[in-house]
């Protein structure tokens, strides 16, 4: 079954079937309650469009669909985007659809409850999904663009907007909650002489490399920045500074195990590394200028070295 709306079905056998078996009196009742339905909708997609906040808009969408349709439980799931809505207890019966709009796939939505879901219940259903495109294409515009503000466009990680955006949160969250919080800062030896000799593309092709060995190397729960040029900062909560310190070391050996490769040439590369603990009384400048004075102390005594600050 395909909507104008842009609603398909992936049951689209039985939701037809069922409606061959229903007498034309119940056909007739159903027709008549479109008018009510749509009008349901319409309020629905008011309440909707008052947020760009993907998880608030699945939530109002729950609460309202509910007093139309009886389920179980609720999810939502998109294959490019990390966000997943889930509510409630998976049960035998569902009721599954794509979402799409305008040729865009806005992901997919499952219902499901102990019984099976009535073709009335199902036209209602679809009613009140065909409210939720709009608002939901919206959130999902909205995140990509927010991504897109804070993200690196050369080497995938988080650029300097997102640190500055994030690391008062991260000190704030860690004083109050009383949990360590490490920052490694790491800068690529040598990496002017790298543009110098082998040209930029050369340079742009050893940042992707090393950000790469930097992402494989964290957890999860660490955030990685790329800070400015050749510099990058990694944000790791719930970790002291001896773990701290042994992430730096593993980062540092994988980096200069690394052989970049471009346009016919090729050159190893090595990163020097400060390391240091959030104190109770530091400030974000006073946490950061730590570990970027480790750093240095690391650049003067040789560099491809870790220095943990005092």
């Amino acid at each position: 079954m395909a909507l104008q709306s842009g609603v398909i079905t992936k049951d689209t056998r039985q939701l037809q079937d069922d409606s061959r078996k229903m007498p034309i009196h119940k056909k007739a009742d159903i027709h008549h309650s479109l008018k009510a339905e749509a009008v349901s909708a319409l309020e629905l997609s008011n309440q909707l469009h008052s947020t760009l906040d993907i998880g608030k808009v699945f939530e109002i969408y729950e609460e309202q669909t509910l007093k139309h349709v009886p389920f179980d439980s609720i999810k939502y799931s998109h294959p490019e985007d990390s966000f997943c809505y889930s509510n409630g207890k998976t049960k035998r019966h569902s009721c599954q659809y794509r979402l799409l709009m305008g040729g865009n796939n806005l992901g997919e939505i499952e219902f499901t409850r102990s019984k099976k879901f009535t073709e009335p219940e199902t036209i209602k259903l679809e009613y009140m999904l065909s409210s939720l495109l709009n608002p939901l294409h919206n959130c999902l515009m909205y995140r990509q663009a927010v991504t897109n503000a804070l993200v690196d466009p050369l080497t995938s990680v988080c650029n300097r907007s997102a640190f500055d955006a994030s690391v008062s949160r991260e000190i704030s969250l860690a004083k109050r909650h009383k949990n360590p919080l490490a920052m490694i800062i790491l800068d690529i030896d040598l990496f002017k002489s790298v543009n110098d000799t082998f040209g930029h593309l050369f340079g742009d092709c050893v940042l992707r490399d090393v950000a790469k060995r930097i992402s494989e190397e964290v957890r999860d729960s660490d955030i990685v920045y790329r800070y400015g040029g050749e510099e990058f900062v990694i944000l790791l909560r719930n970790t002291t500074k001896k773990g701290a310190h042994q992430l730096a070391e593993r980062i540092r050996r994988s980096v200069s195990s690394l052989n970049c490769n471009y346009g016919g040439n090729s050159t190893n590369v090595t990163v020097s590394q400060g390391v240091t603990l959030l104190k109770a009384t530091d400030t974000e400048n006073d946490f950061f200028e730590r570990a970027d004075k480790a750093m240095y102390e690391a650049k003067h005594n040789g560099r491809n070295r870790t220095v943990v600050s005092k």
